[in-house]
């Protein structure tokens, strides 16, 4: 910190005071340092996924009949809530089908991510002390907020560029240079909009996370408005700035000039940001924080009760999420054998998941799906500790009676409990939509066992977490590898073709695919066993080692 006081104090010009944007060009490059692994992660991700679907719809869909087919079963309500707009096909094309079906949830990630460069580097900054002491020397009242904004801007063009090569490297038919290009410029559009959305939320509240949360609630609206305009009002699409970049018509009719909604409000957003950061002072927040209880509730005085009030707001949002994904993916459950009747290698995959129907099979695979995004937050709410510990929160509770096994035995509860809830959650919604879809109401009570009795695999994540944090907690952040990694091997791989033993080394490979499968109690038994070791072995572990501060 001292070092990054004296290099802004170096770089900054003689005078008798700093211009409001004094210091931005060194604070870039210093949020560019620190995100020199984080940002690369990113981009390849976001890269490599497009590039391997573009693929996989050349090798599954290589003829214009196949592909006719497709469009065929994506014409209805519920598919094209999930996807796009119609008009996408009305073309046979590869590109066709990438924009249609992958734009729309491209735009979710893409802004996700500019949502976290801009918090990080803005709200988050404030809320550890770091900003003031950057601020205290000759640093502008809005380089923090625009060097923020550059390296976000610095991300999404870099994606652009990225993803026009890497299409045009496929040298699939009717996906030339031009085309790549505009296909890669909407996801810098939409990033850009999101990160000035993100740079007005940081200027509302006085902490990261709730700066971050009202962001993404805002991309969950855009993607609702989007989808309710292409199902029935199309106005309602054109209220959302991801319902902009689908109606470029990307490898159709290659609209351009929707680009340009996208740009102004990016710049509306900014330039707001920049004007509320001038009524606030440095930390604070313009929404007041409220005056809390005189004195706390029986529940925030145990760890479990505290912990969870630390959570509840992240457990709400994937809680309404996994529903609403359940309902979607149940919405369709009906139309799974018309869907996939002409492809090959999905049809191949439902087989050797087996069970009664296309729809049970259909099913089965999405579960894995819904359980790898619960696995998202248990991996959160088990890293939630570190971050306590880094902040320097942990250390005064601790310094009381409060021990370090019931601190942060709370903390995998909730974990452990709360994932449990959300696959509970998104099985209801699934079996719900599914039986309006199908008919049958048995799916309901099929369809909440067949997310229940992933549980178990999604306590041995949070072990896994917990056992990180507990002995080396500074390489914590690899619990990530294992929702990854289940979602690679356990939907893709069974489309792709893996060897059975990658599937074996993921948690959720070893659980019984309900409703297509017999429920067999021994992996769940196991997984269980394993899941209770772990915690306890990362328990252990905390209780031997320092705690660290940054």
């Amino acid at each position: 910190m001292t070092t990054t006081a004296a290099a802004l104090r170096d770089r900054t010009a003689p005078g008798p005071g700093p211009g409001a944007f004094a210091g931005t060009a060194a604070l870039i490059r210093f949020a560019l340092r620190r995100d020199r692994v984080r940002l690369p992660v990113w981009l390849l991700a976001l890269v490599l996924g497009t590039l391997a679907t573009a693929s996989e719809y050349a090798t599954l869909y290589a003829t214009a009949e196949k592909r006719a087919a497709v469009a065929a079963t994506m014409d209805s309500p519920a598919a094209l809530a999930m996807t796009g707009p119609h008009h996408y096909l009305s073309d046979y094309g590869i590109g066709a089908m990438l924009g249609h079906q992958l734009l729309g949830f491209m735009a979710v990630l893409v802004g996700l991510m500019s949502v976290l460069i801009v918090t990080r580097h803005t709200r988050n900054e404030e809320e550890t002390g770091r900003a003031e002491l950057v601020r205290s020397t000759v640093v502008g009242h809005h380089a923090q907020l625009a060097s923020a904004l550059a390296v976000a801007a610095v991300a999404n063009i870099a994606l652009a560029v990225l993803l026009a090569l890497a299409l045009v490297s496929t040298r699939i038919d009717g996906i030339g240079s031009g085309e790549a290009l505009l296909y890669g410029l909407t996801h810098t559009v939409i990033g850009l909009v999101f990160a000035g959305i993100a740079a007005v939320t940081a200027q509302v509240t006085a902490h990261a996370r709730g700066a971050s949360g009202m962001a993404l609630a805002l991309i969950g609206v855009a993607y609702v408005l989007r989808a309710s305009g292409d199902v029935g009002n199309d106005a309602l699409s054109w209220l959302s700035p991801i319902g902009w970049i689908q109606r470029t018509y990307v490898f159709v009719d290659n609209r351009w000039w929707p680009l340009l909604l996208c740009l102004a409000t990016a710049a509306l957003t900014a330039a707001t940001g920049f004007v509320l950061s001038t009524r606030r002072d440095v930390g604070a927040g313009l929404r007041a924080a409220r005056p809390g209880r005189r004195t706390a509730s029986a529940a925030l005085t145990r760890p479990f009760g505290f912990a969870l009030r630390l959570h509840r707001a992240t457990l709400l949002g994937f809680g309404t999420g996994l529903l609403l994904m359940g309902v979607m993916y149940g919405s369709i459950l009906g139309d799974a054998a018309d869907m996939v009747k002409d492809v090959e290698q999905v049809q191949e995959a439902l087989a050797e998941i087996g069970g009664s129907s296309v729809a049970e099979s259909f099913a089965s695979m999405v579960m894995v799906v819904i359980a790898v995004v619960a696995a998202v937050y248990v991996v959160m709410a088990s890293l939630r500790p570190r971050a306590e510990e880094s902040a320097g929160r942990a250390e005064p509770l601790l310094a009381t009676g409060l021990s370090r096994r019931r601190w942060l035995g709370g903390h995998a509860a909730v974990a452990l409990a709360g994932g449990t809830v959300l696959l509970l959650a998104a099985g209801l919604g699934f079996g719900l939509a599914g039986a309006a879809s199908t008919g049958d109401t048995a799916l309901v009570g099929e369809l909440v066992g067949a997310a229940a009795v992933y549980a178990p695999a999604l306590w041995v994540t949070a072990g896994v977490a917990v056992v990180l944090f507990g002995w080396c907690p500074r390489a914590a952040s690899a619990a990530w590898v294992v929702p990854v990694y289940a979602f690679l091997v356990g939907y893709l791989g069974a489309i792709l073709r893996f060897p059975g033993w990658m599937n074996d080394l993921s948690p959720f490979g070893h659980v019984p695919r309900l409703p297509a499968a017999q429920l067999s109690w021994t992996p769940v038994l196991v997984l269980t066993a394993v899941a209770a070791g772990l915690v306890l072995l990362g328990l252990a572990g905390f209780r031997r080692r320092d705690l660290e501060t940054k």
